[in-house]
């Protein structure tokens, strides 16, 4: 396990979700089901396999549905930050930031669904390349071009030393896919209550520690019941190739 691998993780859960409805009108947007599971536990089960022992969840909209699932869940220690009012990405962090340790952490979208590409571990990449000593942010990225199951917007353009520039008009090559490694640092001098994490990207941006790295598999941008659909489609025509290999 390389020395600059995060030991904790956030994931972001407490928002409505509300493109997606009807699926959250009775539940949070990562507990939606893709192949049978929700989306949140695709991701818990990705950060034990790179090794995270804890994890802080955020919750405000329907949080018992999430603490009730994931109840007898062993298989890493989870902390549940629950919210009075919603804080937005920003404020939920900072709201919980303690249980960072004062430490880099994964911060992940709630909604962030991706595989890997065979042999290779984005959380695991994502550690390789993170430099705390010239990043204040590393996002994990996704070419456009290679996004088929569903839309991407271009977030993003990186340059050859991976420095990213955010493109407000959606022209970029990259969608951000929801999973980085952020210091905890970049929510000092952050307002208390709500507030958007992305101004702690636009910031980093602005001082030149915001870095990006290109995602090798697949990540999927479920925003409508009609990307609901399609991805589990694709899940499911996976599934059936590996039964039929076996």
């Amino acid at each position: 396990m390389s020395d600059k691998k995060p030991v904790h993780a956030f994931i972001l859960a407490a928002g409505k979700g509300t493109r997606l409805r009807p699926h959250t009108d009775d539940k949070p947007k990562p507990m939606v089901e893709v192949d049978g599971k929700p989306i949140l536990e695709h991701t818990l089960e990705k950060l034990v396999k790179t090794g995270i022992k804890h994890v802080t969840i955020n919750l405000f909209y329907l949080g018992d549905r999430v603490k009730n699932y994931f109840k007898d869940y062993t298989a890493t220690n989870i902390t549940f930050s629950e919210e009075t009012e919603l804080l937005e990405t920003g404020g939920g962090v900072k709201f919980a930031l303690d249980t960072m340790e004062k430490k880099p952490f994964y911060l992940i979208n709630g909604d962030a669904l991706w595989t890997d590409k065979e042999g290779q571990n984005a959380l695991d990449q994502l550690a390789e390349a993170w430099n705390s000593n010239k990043m204040d942010i590393l996002l994990l990225l996704q070419p456009v071009n290679k996004m088929s199951v569903t839309k991407g917007v271009g977030d993003y353009n990186m340059d050859e030393d991976g420095r990213l520039t955010r493109t407000a008009d959606g022209s970029g090559q990259y969608m951000f896919t929801g999973i980085r490694i952020t210091k905890p640092s970049v929510l000092d001098n952050t307002p208390t209550g709500a507030f958007s994490f992305l101004k702690c990207m636009d910031n980093a941006q602005e001082a030149g520690t915001l870095y990006g790295i290109k995602h090798q598999g697949k990540w999927h941008h479920i925003s409508t019941p009609d990307d609901l659909e399609a991805v589990n489609k694709v899940f499911s025509a996976s599934k059936d190739v590996q039964e039929k290999r076996a």
